[in-house]
């Protein structure tokens, strides 16, 4: 989708907090400054700064845009004890960032790539029912944003046009928006109908008139960029705590940490056991074996309670006729299959997501 990988520190000094507003608006939750050699610096509650580091290294062209970067960084937030709460809610993750550097005439498609995508990673994960929000300004409420109202409305109208666009329905939230910008907030319902934060999209017109952050149009003069800030799974550790809570641990076959463990009856059939692991772990199907000195019936369960989806039980026939007694955390005991077949099998079922 045309995203280059960028990576950024994770400290910068305070002045460049200064700059963005961040330091200002967003203090709270900010942890205190670290003295390095006379020098104030911050641990970063965002990654936006340095992307506007990185598009600043040299002069950029309209020929240039979209510039779109994607990084896997690790941001910094002081939540109050009171509201950590296990994978869901931590003071230093990291999230699937990216951001976006465009014409203000390329903003609704890039806005409609992102929805699109946002969708096809939810669809992938078995996330069906959201709820969208436009998030934007509160009424009387301006000291708590930056930038010109022209800005503001700007954003706000591309947010809502590509979201009409795409025929989605949303709620208007007021008083939600960034302090830089306004959002879409995509949240997701896991098995329980419980609420999460998903994918969001924010536009910014006010961090690039901050930085002065330009680009050489096509009559030879500079413009003002438009910035695109945007997460699609957002916080990895939130993300697989709302899979826990959504499969309660029952993943498909193609999340599932373990997918394949084979069950040798006997030290007898521990080489042909290896063996269909090796075939597996080729195909790169996640399998192990069990080799220890247990009843097997044991080993069946515990199998079982790790939700393993699917279980191999390998004993002298097996041996003998080259097949796999097939146990699925789905339908159970499925009987012998000759092993060329369970491999199709399982790698149709791994390639399809299913």
């Amino acid at each position: 989708r045309g995203y280059d990988i960028v990576y950024s520190p994770h400290i910068a000094k305070i002045d460049l907090w200064k700059t963005s507003g961040h330091l200002d608006f967003y203090k709270e939750s900010m942890y205190s400054p670290i003295d390095v050699e006379g020098q104030e610096y911050i641990l970063k509650p965002m990654n936006c700064p340095f992307a506007i580091l990185m598009y600043k290294t040299k002069v950029r062209s309209y020929r240039d845009l979209p510039l779109r970067w994607g990084e896997l960084g690790t941001v910094y937030r002081y939540e109050r004890s009171g509201v950590l709460h296990g994978l869901l809610r931590v003071r230093g993750f990291t999230q699937d960032d990216a951001h976006i550097f465009c014409m203000p005439d390329q903003l609704k498609d890039e806005i409609v790539g992102i929805i699109d995508l946002a969708q096809y990673m939810l669809r992938s994960f078995g996330f069906n029912e959201y709820e969208i929000e436009l998030a934007v300004r509160g009424k009387g409420e301006s000291e708590k944003y930056i930038g010109e109202n022209e800005n503001w409305v700007l954003a706000e109208e591309a947010l809502k046009d590509a979201l009409e666009q795409k025929g989605l329905e949303y709620k208007r939230e007021e008083g939600e928006a960034k302090f830089y910008g306004p959002a879409i907030d995509i949240k997701i319902k896991d098995a329980l109908g419980r609420g999460w934060q998903g994918p969001t999209i924010q536009v910014d017109f006010n961090l690039p008139e901050r930085f002065d952050v330009n680009y050489i149009a096509s009559d030879g003069k500079k413009h003002k960029v438009v910035m695109v800030h945007r997460t699609v799974l957002g916080a990895m550790e939130r993300f697989l705590g709302c899979l826990l809570e959504h499969y309660a641990g029952d993943f498909p076959l193609w999340l599932a940490p373990t997918q394949v463990r084979v069950l040798p009856i006997t030290d007898a059939h521990d080489d042909y056991s290896n063996r269909i692991k090796e075939q597996l772990t080729g195909m790169g199907i996640r399998a192990d074996c069990d080799l220890r000195n247990e009843k097997t019936g044991f080993k069946i369960r515990e199998g079982t309670l790790e939700k393993i989806p699917y279980l191999l039980i390998i004993g002298d026939r097996e041996v003998k006729e080259e097949t796999v007694s097939v146990r699925s955390r789905k339908n159970g005991d499925e009987g012998s299959l000759p092993l060329s077949e369970f491999l199709v099998r399982v790698e149709m079922e791994a390639k399809n997501k299913t």
